[in-house]
């Protein structure tokens, strides 16, 4: 189950976190696997390991607010920026920075992409959002702001092209070990103390495995899944449970 063999998969923000184990597990599913990242260090990286592992995998370079074309199976919109802030702590240029990569990246990308899924009436598009992209997380104004919209063109996309045989779907994880959620516990006055407050707030003890976001990506994106459009799929070790 859940093999992608003959498949061709494209993940933005492929080289760290959870765009380099997804684009690991997609290629372990069969898929040959475009490693999309503006980080030429960590795409290569992650390139060369999926081929030791016997995968298949070619490194592209990608800002995602430029713009792409082409042909593909799957198309994981992993790549995305934070900001730790209220309203008042937050700059329109804050704001402006996350909107350009975290919406319109998404929107770019889709878009390159989407034309050549209609063509073959098959495809699947799966969009990284956040669960702040569900509810509102103190101190994240900027980011929770484009992460509701990740959510919500993710469901427009879905309903625009669900009989044309391309299913839009996006996971909203809550906090996951990668080094995006390092850096954004480095801009707390105590990191450390924030490190042991996003532990605890989780009602299962730890925050999330990189691992545990790329196998549902691989779900979203095989054949088994394809009554599935338009979820925003919630992988928050029961963080939002009680909320």
């Amino acid at each position: 189950m859940f093999r992608l063999d003959g498949k061709t998969a494209f993940v933005t923000g492929a080289g760290s976190g959870i765009g380099e184990a997804t684009a690991h597990a997609l290629a372990a599913a069969g898929a040959m696997v475009f490693v999309a990242d503006r980080d030429e260090i960590g795409g290569e990286r992650v390139t060369n390991a999926i081929r030791t592992a016997g995968g298949h995998a070619e490194y592209y370079t990608l800002d995602v607010t430029d713009r792409l074309h082409g042909d593909l199976d799957i198309l994981v919109n992993n790549a995305g920026v934070g900001h730790v802030g209220t309203i008042l702590q937050a700059a329109a240029a804050d704001l402006d920075r996350l909107y350009a990569v975290n919406v319109r990246g998404v929107f770019n990308v889709s878009k390159a992409f989407i034309s050549g899924m209609l063509a073959r009436r098959r495809g699947s598009i799966v969009n990284i959002a956040s669960i702040g992209g569900i509810v509102g997380i103190r101190d994240r104004l900027a980011y929770c702001t484009t992460k509701f919209a990740v959510v919500g063109l993710t469901k427009s996309m879905a309903l625009d092209h669900a009989i044309d045989g391309v299913r839009v779907n996006c996971i909203c994880p809550a906090r996951v070990e990668t080094p995006f959620v390092s850096a954004r516990i480095k801009e707390y006055p105590d990191p450390e103390a924030a490190y042991r407050e996003m532990t605890a707030s989780q009602p299962v003890g730890r925050m999330g495995r990189p691992e545990e976001i790329a196998a549902a990506v691989v779900y979203l994106a095989s054949d088994e899944a394809t009554f599935i459009t338009g979820s925003a799929l919630i992988i928050d070790g029961g963080w939002s449970a009680g909320r």
